[in-house]
């Protein structure tokens, strides 16, 4: 493994200003820095749900024990519950900005 190299996610100089005030301030950083640093991790809502269902598809055809199904059920529903609430930011935001 040493010739494989990872891409570092690292703070600009704006950015650690802008959690170094919110410190300040006496608020919250850490999930702002946690959302930098994992920007080019991120997996988009859609992609997940359809990996989860297909997941389910697989238990389903593998005759898993219904309690872990309906686990996997509860992500599906959480990650749409996620998506409609940041549609509904979104639709705010956008809304405010005309």
């Amino acid at each position: 493994m040493s010739g494989v190299k990872r891409k570092r996610n690292v703070l600009n100089v704006n950015q650690k200003l802008e959690i170094l005030q919110k410190l300040d301030n006496g608020e919250s950083a850490s999930t702002d820095a946690e959302h930098v640093l994992n920007e080019g991790n991120i997996i988009s809502h859609s992609a997940a749900l359809q990996s989860v269902e297909t997941l389910l598809d697989y238990m389903g055809q593998r005759g898993f024990d219904y309690g872990d199904i309906t686990a996997v059920r509860k992500l599906c529903v959480d990650i749409r519950q996620e998506m409609n609430k940041e549609q509904k930011q979104r639709r705010i935001t956008d809304f405010f900005k005309q």
